[in-house]
């Protein structure tokens, strides 16, 4: 089979591809346009990893030449760009990329009989209305356009399934680390961004009082999963949570970070930013028709993607020269 992932060169594309490749016999077609993730990431041992450097908004029909040719049997759509905190400053960009880019491939999976469409959404889709955990019955509502644009792409697929019998199965990853992760991106990636911060000698900051409390979840523990979700007939049509199953503060995510490095550096404290302010999910639904294991303590992700981060170029870091909305941004974001 031909298995297209999106965002191949970001953490859960490069890493399911590289699963992909070491698990099965199975070709990955590789899609990204390299602005939040990186060449070197990309698996292409023995051939089996074809890559394809564009952007699924403004190159529909190269897009659609990829799938005439290449015979796609799966889409994996992973590619996103996940600045869930600054999307209310870049709503357009946030709705061109997430939104208009993922109906695209919809069209053409329509058009050329993909046989199945996994699409990773976010939690983000539920917002605050509800305490946490959150389960896959919740109905969403979103607090962001990031949220927005995911869930927006949830009920099209649905559509699509009901009208054109395009198979597809939504995965909620919630906070997604390990190897691979774009590190320098100020706007997104906790972990990474602290990871950023230490080793360029800056104390790693929180917004508001660091009470918020999340579920971190390693990238290996969810390979596995995110194939299943592909090959079992009872994943299809599903919403399923993927991810940990121990929520922690952001306080104490970050001592376990600087115990894990061994600093003496403290964490500084920023402006309180919108978000829900306590967001974990489920997990039962992940290990019934996934397979999923918690196998990945906090401590331990941490001891492995910090020995890659140290051993990763100086990049130059990610910054938004321009906003589309500066009414309500943060300090710390702005352009000084």
């Amino acid at each position: 089979m031909n298995v297209m992932i999106t965002g191949i060169a970001g953490l859960l594309g490069s890493r399911l591809a590289t699963w992909i490749i070491d698990n099965t016999e199975h070709n990955i077609i590789g899609v990204d346009d390299l602005s939040g993730g990186y060449i070197e990431n990309i698996d292409t041992r023995q051939d089996r990893c074809k890559f394809y450097k564009l952007n699924t908004t403004s190159d529909v029909s190269e897009l659609g030449e990829i799938f005439k040719k290449e015979k796609i049997d799966i889409v994996y759509h992973l590619a996103a760009y996940a600045a869930e905190g600054l999307s209310p400053f870049i709503r357009r960009f946030n709705y061109l990329n997430n939104v208009i880019g993922s109906i695209s491939l919809i069209n053409y999976s329509i058009k050329y009989s993909v046989k199945r469409f996994i699409f990773t959404s976010s939690m983000a889709v539920y917002g605050d209305k509800y305490a946490p955990p959150f389960n896959e019955s919740m109905q969403p509502f979103p607090i962001d356009p990031y949220g927005i644009a995911k869930f927006s792409i949830e009920q099209d697929l649905e559509c699509a399934y009901r009208q054109h019998g395009l198979k597809y199965t939504v995965i909620r990853p919630h906070n997604v680390y390990g190897l691979g992760q774009n590190i320098w991106d100020k706007y997104r990636n906790v972990l990474g961004i602290w990871m950023y911060q230490i080793l360029n000698n800056q104390r790693p900051t929180i917004y508001g009082d660091g009470n918020q409390k999340r579920a971190f979840s390693y990238i290996d523990d969810c390979l596995l999963p995110l194939w299943t979700a592909s090959q079992s007939d009872d994943c299809i049509g599903e919403i399923i949570n993927l991810g940990g199953i121990k929520e922690t503060s952001i306080n104490d995510a970050c001592k376990t970070l600087i115990k894990v490095i061994g600093t003496d550096m403290k964490p500084l404290y920023l402006e309180e930013r919108h978000e829900a302010k306590y967001a974990w999910s489920t997990w039962d639904k992940s290990v019934e028709l996934l397979n999923f294991e918690h196998k990945t303590e906090l401590d331990e992700g941490l001891n492995q993607m910090w020995a890659w981060a140290k051993e990763q170029p100086n990049r130059k870091r990610k910054t938004w020269d321009v906003y589309e909305l500066e009414n309500g941004l943060y300090e710390y974001w702005k352009n000084k």
